[in-house]
């Protein structure tokens, strides 16, 4: 196995602390490396990060690269992890870069903040800022990341001109937003995107600002005095025990104005986005382990979530989620569950970029976790296979991420895997073949949903 050179704790930007605890990233330029694994930025405890601390001074990335010539100009891929927009670390060892950068890659991980570090919005944050806009301080931070990767890629052999950030769920689905923003320019030349969360509707500024006021009060200074823990600590009282399915998060991405002009449904469906080539999927059960500790176990109360999340469109709903019985809630909600908060936005993600880009390219990953097992894969469980790159699904999709990241194209032509038209994938199973129609039915349902939603909301 080739050598690979990995340099930990690359700062990218000034500590986010004192009076720049929620304020924009200061982009820091050729920092020396720590050495070691950076602190992950505060989030709950139970991370497997091999960092061992936590500090709000936590925006560092890390760099695998198997060169030590500068001119190799390799193709560089940049990983922002999942993680509800509440944890993540680019030091956990499930995303270590080393076995991808065997492949041929510059391998990126990079930090950003999460919770109520990375996403609050309050009036008078809005206020003190000059751009009028508070909140989606991590999605700066992903732009900032990227922004050093494309400054200084160089010096650790990798191509300035050949980035491709990929990332899973949160990490996925603030790529895909910043496919969208117009802060983001040229930050990227291809995409990745791993069941992003994208395409229900977003809060609004206003509505922000409110519940961050409504949470902790109007006096800046006091919030800001608070120390890490206790920020940390007060982040429950913006995030709910059962996750609404139709209606907007606070504490992830909004619609701010300046990082993210609208609704990201929106933008896609009337060409505002950078139209770079895009790989864009997920897995074959994401909503069943997300779900599982949710106290909902019986048909009435499941009936309940769905008429509350889908209106008039209830019935249809149930209809297409159906559960008869108490034994049937817990698939039934792990379907609509995985349907409205992953599914849906990668095939409208999709559908939307292959008006533009030809070079867009669907997948299912259905590969099951061991022989002779038939549980599907769960939301995230392509990651440790795709970043060891094995076993042969994961050598597969590695092999397949890294052609798509050095040139666009994912193909070695065993099977040939067709850009998007006509609801197409490539499904990732035991073997691989191209297939269509993966839950189109649902997905069909909640375009009309949403659709209804955003035009009754904008109305």
């Amino acid at each position: 196995m080739p050598s690979v050179h990995v340099t930990r704790g690359i700062r990218f930007a000034e500590p986010p602390t004192g009076v720049h605890r929620w304020a924009p990233p200061r982009y820091v330029a050729g920092a020396e490396a720590l050495g070691s694994w950076a602190p992950d930025c505060p989030q709950p405890s139970g991370s497997t990060s091999r960092a061992g601390t936590q500090s709000e001074d936590c925006l560092f990335l890390n760099v695998w690269t198997p060169t030590t010539d500068r001119e190799a100009r390799l193709p560089v891929m940049v990983w922002f992890y999942g993680g509800s927009f509440l944890f993540g670390s680019a030091s956990d060892p499930i995303c270590d870069g080393a076995a991808l950068a065997t492949r041929g890659a510059v391998v990126v991980t990079a930090n950003y903040r999460v919770g109520i570090f990375g996403y609050l919005a309050h009036p008078a944050l809005t206020a003190e800022s000059a751009q009028g806009s508070s909140g989606n301080y991590g999605l700066l931070d992903n732009l900032a990341a990227l922004r050093w990767v494309a400054d200084h890629i160089a010096d650790h052999g990798g191509d300035p001109e050949n980035i491709t950030a990929f990332g899973v769920s949160a990490g996925s689905a603030s790529l895909a937003l910043l496919q969208t923003s117009p802060l983001a320019g040229a930050s990227f030349h291809r995409l990745i995107l791993q069941s992003p969360g994208a395409f229900r509707p977003l809060a609004s500024l206003v509505e922000a600002e409110q519940a961050g006021l409504d949470a902790y009060g109007p006096d800046l200074d006091t919030m800001r005095a608070w120390s890490a823990d206790e920020a940390l600590r007060r982040t429950s009282a913006l995030v709910p025990q059962v996750r609404g399915l139709t209606s907007p998060r606070l504490l992830r991405p909004i619609r701010d104005g300046w990082v993210v002009p609208e609704d990201d449904r929106l933008s896609y469906r009337h060409g505002r986005f950078h139209p770079v080539p895009t790989l864009v999927g997920g897995n074959a059960d994401e909503g069943g382990k997300l779900t599982a500790g949710w106290p909902i176990s019986d048909v009435g109360a499941y009936r309940s979530l769905i008429e509350a999340n889908f209106g008039s469109f209830a019935d249809e709903a149930l209809s297409l989620y159906r559960a008869s019985t108490d034994g049937e809630v817990a698939h039934a909600l792990a379907e609509v569950f995985g349907d409205t908060q992953f599914t849906y936005g990668a095939r409208g993600i999709a559908q939307a970029l292959a008006t533009r880009q030809p070079a867009t390219y669907r997948y299912l990953y259905s590969a099951t976790e061991e022989a002779g097992s038939t549980a599907p894969p769960g939301h995230g469980d392509e990651v440790g296979p795709l970043f060891a790159g094995a076993p042969p699904q994961g050598a597969a999709m590695a092999d397949a991420w890294l052609r798509f990241a050095a040139s666009g194209d994912p193909n070695d032509g065993t099977p040939d895997w067709l850009p998007y038209q006509r609801d197409n994938y490539l499904d990732i199973g035991r073997t691989l073949s191209m297939q269509h129609d993966w839950r189109t039915e649902q997905l069909d349902f909640l375009d009309r949903f949403f659709e209804r939603a955003i035009n009754d909301r904008d109305r």
